[in-house]
This record gives C-alpha cells, sequence and structure tokens, in this order.
C-alpha cells in the first residue's frame, strides 16, 4: 500500500486479514478433528466472504490511488481505472 493510504487503512486490512489467518486456522483444526463436512463447509464459504471483502478494500484503494493522482490527465486516469478492473477482477 502506498503512503496515500493512510494509517488506519492499513491497520484495517491488517486487521481484517489477521481475523481471516484465524478463521483458516480454525478450518485445519476443524479438519484435523474430524468435524462435519457441512460445518467446515460453513466456515470455508465464510473465510472465501473475508477474503472477497478484504480484497475490495484493496482494489478500492488502488482506484482511490490511481484518482487522486494530481500529475495524471483525466484520460490517464480513466485507462488506469479500467486497467485495474480488467487486471484485479
Amino acid at each position: 500500500m502506498s503512503e496515500q493510504v493512510g494509517e488506519e487503512q492499513r491497520n484495517a486490512m491488517l486487521r481484517r486479514l489477521a481475523r481471516l489467518e484465524g478463521q483458516i486456522r480454525g478450518i485445519q483444526a476443524m479438519i484435523r478433528r474430524g468435524d462435519d463436512c457441512e460445518a467446515i463447509a460453513q466456515q470455508f464459504s465464510a473465510s472465501r466472504k473475508a477474503l472477497d471483502r478484504a480484497y475490495q478494500q484493496l482494489l478500492v484503494c488502488l482506484v482511490e490511488e490511481a484518482v487522486m493522482n494530481p500529475n495524471q490527465a483525466p484520460d490517464e486516469t480513466m485507462s488506469q481505472v479500467r486497467a485495474i478492473f480488467t487486471k484485479y477482477s
């Protein structure tokens, strides 16, 4: 993340990823214990959604960086935003 991203946003992303890491460790523990497949699937689904939300926040960061760049012409900015969505979605 660039310097344009505030410390608060950076910390929020790190907290989100730490929670996700905990969820993944929980899934591993469930598998080791031999928990019910449906319960494991529910945790997988929740983890995937959490990862998607974190990824969406990162995409927002990329777009904000492109839009807030004062050294770019508007057509360059739009080209960069299009490239972000093409490359990362």
